[in-house]
């Protein structure tokens, strides 16, 4: 159990509260409903004690119940991430990647797949900054500074797909990061060449479904 201060600025003041780093990020994901502040007491200043007065309180969040207010201090402020937590998730980001790409990339002089061990010296080597967001959202980045380092190309599938006019909005965003080409139809829709890693492909269709409501129609481009 890790404590940590979840804070937030309303009319004017800063109010903040002491949590249960891990449970006050379930609650901010949705994961629970519920969440519970250290000594059920709300702060102005943790570390001097200082606590707001119940006018403050109620003219901040309609309210002086301090479960709703711890609520809402979860839900809509900021959980302060500890330096553990930081480097814990950098870990795990790391591995999922050094996972991803020694099942998705090959040598592209050998057409032979790359070791786990070699992924990760070359990731060392060229000094990713590794963010904490989908693989799938900063692969492309990545493979541009490992292959400053080693030869590499990801295995994709090339998908030529059309996605009619009323769901292009919500669709492309998850389109234009594998983009190859596209063309807009007279109609609204849009015909559009991705190239996917093959590691994800069922992920990308499951989404993609989804959002178009099975309507997309994809055809894989044999090479």
């Amino acid at each position: 159990m890790v404590n940590t201060i979840a804070r937030i600025k309303r009319a004017g003041k800063h109010f903040e509260i002491i949590v249960d780093l891990d449970e006050a990020l379930k609650f901010k994901k949705g994961e629970t409903n519920f969440i519970e502040a250290e000594g059920d007491k709300v702060f102005t200043d943790s570390k001097k004690g200082q606590v707001p007065s119940t006018n403050d309180l109620k003219e901040a969040f309609g309210t002086t119940d301090i479960n709703e207010i711890v609520q809402k201090i979860v839900k809509e402020g900021e959980v302060q991430l500890t330096k553990e937590y930081r480097d814990s998730e950098q870990e795990k980001k790391f591995k999922q990647i050094v996972e991803f790409l020694s099942k998705n990339a090959v040598d592209p002089q050998t057409g032979n797949p790359l070791t786990p061990e070699r992924i990760k010296n070359a990731l060392e080597q060229a000094h990713i900054n590794i963010k904490n967001v989908a693989i799938e959202n900063q692969i492309k980045d990545i493979l541009v500074e490992v292959s400053k380092v080693i030869p590499i190309k990801l295995e994709t599938k090339k998908i030529k797909i059309n996605i009619p006019a009323v769901h292009t909005g919500k669709a492309y965003g998850i389109l234009s990061q594998y983009k190859e080409s596209e063309n807009w139809l007279d109609d609204g829709s849009l015909e559009i060449i991705v190239n996917v890693p093959s590691g994800i492909i069922i992920d990308f269709y499951d989404k993609l479904n989804n959002i178009t409501h099975g309507s997309a129609i994809t055809e894989e481009i044999k090479e």
